[in-house]
């Protein structure tokens, strides 16, 4: 088997230094395209052939391949960290909360951890559609952040609420306090399953019975490991059949590939940066125009405000699918809402309310990350987020085969950052199934996020965006992102892009 771990590659955040190879760092000479108050991204001017640059194909080609290696060095280094989990402090865990002070606990939270879908940095896959891109290495961050948080909510509308992989990977270089040795006067022979890299060793010393079975499970391989939980063909299938919707060639509905062909209609390019408002448009501009999941929509919330009834003239079948077989019924919806909790650091004083929306089981997640460093947000421990990272380059898979492996699509590292590392602009996610749920999710997240000391996050506004003023609404078709300032407020952002506009906080 390759190794999958993230830790493999400890993602160097370098917007605009990159380090050389005695160890110092220089500033970059890469061009940089930035979108206006964006702070994600590696991008690069690196398509094959652009305009007016007057190099012959070779040359380009001759760079690409040198990017390419160096790309690979960069996001390939081997640094050993470990990720320590209190046993004190309650872990949130897409709204499903973890008390890791036993090793039953630990185990829970290993099967919810893994059964994440994970989408990195690919490279070798098909050329990506007018360049010579071949990698999203150094660019495709927070398109692939957009990918996890779309891949999570349609695990949470495909899948059972507490389906589980059976083969999910056991957890590498972290330490649980709970499996620390108890005193310094336990015997040196004892093995402590500390989940390190080493965790496969053949451990020849005898067992004391104080060692519970549960201990000496955790450090057993995967091969030996009894699956904790049965598999369901019907759930394994739909499981396959949802990673391949994400593979890295042009007909997947979900991929780099058409990601980034949606992205040209909002003046975006491959090897371009991707801020996380645009890369909401596009997540729902794909979903629209897919034919896999018919019943599921999405609506992109515009100034921090969603208008609760264009989600439900979106969601009602009757209404905005008058020409569909079933006449009536009522889609699922993801909720995306880019907002900006800060100006350009994150505003502490927003920290709670995060917490307070990673806590509902009707989060998907949040994509966003920390300055020129895209991730993907699934929950927190005291003051730090939980994260999957998608610096870490792999070489593609072919989902075509009906047998491809899963094992690169799921994490065995869980990784935490302090609040405070926090980039203030990102896309808050979330999935209500029924119009029912739809009511309590606007009810939950209004508790969630407001508070009498300061302005909420983002508001629910009874009926729709136009009766504001507003022409369109996020959930249509529309294929620019239009935005609103709440009455009584100046429109100060006329100069900036409108992929990437906000209402500051």
């Amino acid at each position: 088997m390759n190794s999958v771990s993230p830790s493999a590659a400890q993602y160097v955040g370098s917007g605009m230094y990159h380090d050389e190879p005695d160890g110092r760092r220089i500033p970059s000479t890469s061009a940089q395209v930035l979108e206006p108050r964006s702070h994600f991204g590696h991008g690069f001017l690196a398509d094959g052939h652009r305009e007016g640059s007057g190099e012959p194909d070779e040359v380009d080609r001759l760079k690409l391949r040198l990017m390419s290696a160096w790309n690979n060095v960069k996001y390939g280094w081997s640094v050993k960290t470990k990720t320590v989990f209190s046993k004190s402090s309650p872990l949130f865990l897409m709204g499903q909360s973890y008390q890791l002070n036993t090793e039953a606990e630990v185990e829970r939270f290993r099967l919810a951890f893994g059964s994440r879908v994970w989408l990195t940095y690919r490279k070798e896959f098909p050329q990506l559609e007018g360049s010579s891109l071949t990698s999203d290495c150094g660019w495709g961050c927070m398109l692939r952040s957009g990918q996890m948080l779309l891949a999570q909510g349609l695990m949470v509308h495909f899948l059972p609420s507490d389906w589980r992989w059976p083969d999910c990977p056991q957890l590498t270089d972290v330490d649980f306090e709970v499996l620390r040795p108890r005193s310094p006067s336990r015997s040196s022979g004892i093995s402590i399953p500390s989940f390190s890299s080493s965790w496969s060793s053949t451990v020849n010393q005898k067992q004391p019975a104080g060692v519970s079975a549960a201990a000496d499970g955790l450090r057993r391989a995967p091969s030996l490991r009894e699956p904790p939980v049965g598999r369901e063909p019907q759930a394994e299938e739909l499981h396959r059949r949802l990673v391949s919707w994400f593979g890295d060639q042009p007909a997947a509905p979900f991929g780099v590939h058409r990601l980034v062909e949606l992205g040209k209609e909002s003046g975006k390019r491959a090897g371009d940066w991707y801020g996380p408002s645009l890369v909401a448009h596009i997540l729902r501009k794909a979903v629209d125009r897919s034919l896999e999941v018919p019943n599921l929509c999405v609506y992109v919330a515009q100034d921090c405000t969603v208008y609760t009834e264009d989600v439900k003239r979106l969601c009602d079948q009757s209404v905005s699918d008058s020409s569909s077989s079933s006449g009536s019924g009522w889609k699922s919806v993801i909720i995306l809402v880019p907002v900006r909790l800060g100006g350009e650091t994150l505003n502490p004083s927003y920290i709670e309310c995060v917490k307070n929306i990673l806590r509902l089981s009707s989060c998907i997640g949040i994509i966003g990350g920390k300055p020129k460093h895209s991730l993907f947000f699934i929950g927190f421990q005291d003051e730090q987020l939980l994260y999957l990272d998608p610096h870490y380059c792999q070489p593609v898979v072919d989902v075509t085969h009906g047998s491809f492996s899963l094992e690169s699509f799921h994490c065995n590292s869980p990784r935490k950052m302090n609040f405070n590392r926090m980039d203030p602009s990102c896309t808050i996610g979330f999935y209500a199934r029924s119009k029912k749920d739809f009511e309590s999710l606007c009810s939950a997240v209004s508790v969630a996020v407001s508070s009498k000391e300061r302005y909420p996050i983002f508001t629910f506004v009874e009926g729709r965006g136009q009766d504001y003023g507003l022409e369109g609404y996020s959930g249509g078709s529309t294929d620019t992102p239009t935005h609103i300032i709440p009455p009584g407020k100046l429109n100060l952002n006329k100069k900036r892009g409108s992929a990437e506009e906000f209402v500051f906080l």
